[in-house]
Parts: structure tokens; sequence; C-alpha cells
């Protein structure tokens, strides 16, 4: 993980912007890691939400009188801040969506549908969040195309040495592959995955969830086709997520969903589509989410993304090393210079449920489950895992806690 520590974070000073960190837990400091999840909001965020419903609010593209020109400058200020903050070519490549999981649906099922069908291989990977797996396993389904994944090592890592073989198992037309993995924080080699899509003439569909909130996107750098992400991980409102994509594919495209704002004319005899992004932003957009959006992005980037990712690295670091020290822990996951802000690990003899519940009782919010990715937790050989996960307001001292807290867990299950 090349990044420059150069910068330190004030996660001190940062903390005061989110007021739900000074809120106990069980009487307990609340030490929140879980913002794999979904991150807290900052004061800045909520004031620019509240702001825009108390000052501007109308709906989006449909009002000459002021609120209405007022919340469409809104809404679309905030594409031009996504544009900006993904290295887009223009803001015509940026949809808004509900979030990732519709952003991910969208292109497999315009672009899919249109485009897949027997002979074709849709190709995933066993890292895959379900919202980069199951669609497009559905749409090969659905068309008659092979559907296969990239297998994981016992690192957690994906084996590329199998892209061969899987290339001979039909015309490789898609790859699915998320950025950072959500369940152990491994960061994918999305370089050398995408320029062997291109040698397939295949597309790349990226699932940026875990990475935008945590350090530099650059979709031209990338070189991928799509890349989604979502806001509630990024300090952003629920409800608000974007598709980026080449403008050429979206060009293409059929409308995923019909009604509001996509279409251009309707008549009894056919009816037109509105042009991109708007072509895909049916209805009633999320345009209050957006704004909150925008504002998160401003936060962030007044931050710096590098400063954030190296903060989260040397957490990473610290942990790993503390939680090695406890009897009967398994951490999951590449080494630290291959992963993001996330640990996850067993407690020999106790269910994960157990382990967060005890250590939910002493403040410390973890994650327990499969985190949506159940074909890595059958290539892990475990039905589930703990999982702590961090961001720009976590302390050393909470991960301090956390390990007193499985110091408690394996005392009480001993």
């Amino acid at each position: 993980m090349a990044v420059s520590a150069a910068a330190k974070l004030d996660v001190q000073a940062l903390r005061a912007d989110f007021p739900i960190l000074g809120r106990p837990m069980h009487g307990k400091p609340l030490a929140y890691l879980d913002s794999s999840n979904s991150s807290h909001k900052p004061c800045q965020v909520l004031d620019a939400e509240r702001e825009f419903y108390e000052t501007s609010y109308a709906n989006v593209h449909r009002a000459v009188y002021e609120l209405g020109e007022r919340a469409t400058a809104g809404y679309e200020g905030a594409r031009e801040k996504v544009k900006t903050f993904v290295n887009a070519e223009s803001t015509r490549e940026v949809v808004f969506t509900r979030g990732a999981t519709e952003a991910l649906n969208l292109v497999a099922y315009a672009w899919g549908l249109e485009n897949l069908g027997p002979g074709d291989l849709v190709v995933v990977t066993e890292l895959e969040h379900h919202s980069n797996f199951v669609p497009w396993q559905y749409i090969a389904n659905r068309t008659g195309a092979a559907f296969a994944a990239i297998p994981a090592d016992e690192n957690g890592e994906l084996a590329l040495d199998a892209l061969d073989e899987l290339a001979g198992q039909g015309q490789v037309k898609v790859v699915a592959v998320g950025y950072v993995n959500n369940s152990l924080g491994t960061v994918n080699p999305l370089e050398r995955i995408t320029a062997w899509a291109r040698e397939q003439g295949a597309i790349t569909v990226v699932d940026a969830c875990q990475a935008a909130p945590h350090r530099r996107l650059d979709v031209q750098a990338l070189g991928v086709d799509f890349l989604a992400f979502t806001g509630h991980k990024m300090c952003a409102p629920t409800g608000i997520g974007v598709l980026w994509g080449r403008a050429e594919h979206f060009e293409r495209m059929q409308p995923f969903q019909l009604g509001g704002e996509m279409i251009r004319t309707v008549s009894i005899e056919r009816t037109t589509w509105n042009e991109i992004p708007h072509k895909f932003e049916a209805g009633t957009p999320p345009f209050a989410q957006a704004v909150g959006l925008g504002s998160a992005i401003d936060y962030l980037d007044g931050i710096g993304l590098e400063v954030i990712e190296a903060h989260e690295h040397e957490l990473v670091e610290y942990a790993l090393g503390r939680m090695s020290e406890i009897p009967g822990i398994r951490i999951f996951g590449p080494p630290a210079e291959r992963r993001g802000g996330i640990v996850s690990f067993d407690v020999e003899g106790v269910h994960p449920h157990d382990v967060a519940q005890i250590l939910g009782w002493e403040g410390v919010a973890v994650r327990a489950g499969h985190h949506c990715t159940q074909p890595l937790m059958r290539a892990l050989g475990v039905p589930a895992t703990t999982r702590a996960s961090f961001y720009l307001y976590t302390l050393p001292e909470e991960i301090d806690r956390l390990v007193e807290g499985l110091h408690k867990v394996r005392k009480t299950f001993a």
C-alpha cells in the first residue's frame, strides 16, 4: 500500500465532528469498529442536508421557480463533485442511484441482457460482495452465458494464475471485481485484472464501496468500464449511490427503470429516452441525499484521502500486532500492506455472534456474520467471522479495547 504518512490525521479533533461518537453504549464509551458496514456522519454533512431541506427543497429539473432552480443546482452540483472525485471525463458519465446494489444491478440488466448469450463467459471473484456476484449469476442464467469465479487462496487473495484456465471456458464478456474486499480488506490488483479483461475483449465492472471512502479513485487511470460506490459508507446519507460508466456504454444501453426524468417524449405509438445520465435516473431521484453526498466529498477532500488511507494502514498494522498476541485467535486475510482498514477473525470455540455480543456489552461495536460474501466464507472454511473495521475517526485506544474485550470473550467461554 503505497501511502505517504507525512501528514498525520488529528483524530481527536475530527471526532468532534461526529456527535454520535460521544454517546455511550451500555454505559461505556462507544468504540465504533463497524465503518465497513456503514460510516457515521459529520456535522458538516448533517448541516448541509438539513439546510437544503430548510432553504432549497423542491423537486429537481421540473420547476422554473427559485426553489426548483436552487434544488436542481444543488443536485447537479453534487454530480460535478462526483465527476472530480473519480476523475471522470464528463458529468454525463455519472449516474445517481439509490445505492451501489441498484447501480450494479443496473449494469447487469441494462448491459448484460443485451450483450450476453450462449458461448459467453461472465467472470466474478470468490471475494465478491453478493451485490456484484448474484446479479451476474442471475443474468448469466437468463441469457445462457457461462458463469465462473476467480478463486481465492488461503490468504484471501485472488489466485490470478487461474485466469488462463478461465479464458478457455468461453468468450469472456464481463469481469466483475471488487476493488477492496469488504470481509477481509484485501486490496485486489485492479490494474492487472482490468488489463486481462481488455485482452479478452471484456468489460470490467468494479464494486468500489470499500475503496471510495478510504483511497483516491481515478477511473481513467484504472481503465475500468463501470464503477459503483455508495454514499453511506463515506460519511454521506443513506439512499444515495453512484454508477460511473463510460459514455459509449451508456449510450448503447437500454434503460433499467422507466418513468419520470428518463423520458424525453411519450405518445401512443412510442416513447423516447432522455440523454445520459438522465436516461438512467427514473422517477424522483435522491436529490437531497446527493447534496449530502456532495458535502461528504468536500469533507473527505478537505482531510485528504491519502491521509485517511495512511491512518487506516497504521491502525491495521497495530491491530494485527495486538490481536496476534491473543491465544486462540485466527486472523483472516493478507498482510497489512495489501489490505484496507478491515480485520476479520475467529475466536476458537466461540461463535462470531457471541463474540460480537460480548464486545457490544463492552461498548465495542463490530460485525459478525458472512458479510454478504458466502462464497468467500466457504473458501475460508468457516460459516462466518467477526469483523472490525476502521475509519478516519478510529483511535488506537479503541483497538486496545477490542483486544481487552476479546480476552473477556475467551475467559467467558473458557
